[in-house]
């Protein structure tokens, strides 16, 4: 809660005495003592919708007109929650899914255009299309998708229609030298800033170093372990917690 703040003015006379006979300067003393003997209001993140405290592991919702992530509590969170709604937000679910196998080979990750071996692609509402960003030295780094590739890995994998518009994302690992197939789970948007941003505090050279793909080693274990197998068909959006 803000400290409210004094809205009337002082009227006191050259003594410092205002109307109810009490010293102006022994007043401002109490306030100051009050003050300081309160109890500091505890550091931490707040809701930035309604403000309320809320602790460091929190959800999110997006903002359909801005495109960012806004930390929320629970209850702002679940005003959210309806994706048939006609609302400029949309909360962000839990669900990981993964989907084995995942049809995708080098030549095509190639015709994808990705420059390096990592991306989380999503469905932009707004744009009508799916956008895919890769993790750089400058953060998330949006690559201009070519359709077309794009079409082709669908129909491959009819499976990841079930995925959720602006919400959630499909983080997919290229095939390479230590993996013979390519790595995708449908994972919530903000898992996959959070993992750019890991990465972008380890990243060194063009490739991003050998630190920063321990960090990614370390980021798919976690969510292989939390993942279920896909639907074969596509289900209704995910489940929010």
């Amino acid at each position: 809660m803000t400290a409210p703040t004094g809205t009337g003015s002082q009227s006191a006379g050259s003594a410092g005495i205002n109307s109810a006979g009490v010293n102006s300067a022994s007043a401002l003393a109490v306030l100051r003592r009050i003050a300081s003997t309160r109890p500091a209001q505890a550091a931490g993140e707040r809701c930035e919708m309604c403000a309320e405290p809320i602790p460091d592991a929190h959800q999110h919702v997006v903002d359909l007109e801005s495109r960012t992530l806004l930390c929320t509590c629970r209850p702002c969170y679940l005003l959210f929650t309806d994706s048939s709604a006609h609302l400029r937000y949309r909360s962000v679910p839990d669900r990981y899914l993964s989907f084995e196998p995942f049809e995708l080979g080098q030549a095509q990750w190639d015709e994808l255009e990705i420059p390096v071996g990592l991306a989380f692609f999503f469905f932009n509402s707004a744009l009508g299309r799916t956008a895919a960003f890769y993790p750089s030295p400058a953060g998330a780094t949006e690559s201009e998708l070519p359709l077309d590739a794009w079409a082709s890995v669908q129909a491959a994998n009819p499976a990841i229609t079930v995925l959720a518009p602006d919400t959630e994302a499909l983080l997919i690992r290229s095939p390479g030298p230590d993996r013979e197939r390519a790595d995708c789970h449908l994972v919530p948007i903000d898992a996959c800033y959070e993992l750019v941003g890991r990465l972008r505090r380890v990243w060194k050279g063009f490739d991003g170093g050998q630190e920063s793909r321990q960090e990614l080693a370390g980021f798919f274990d976690r969510i292989s372990s939390r993942s279920r197998p896909a639907p074969a068909a596509a289900e209704p959006e995910g489940r929010h917690g």
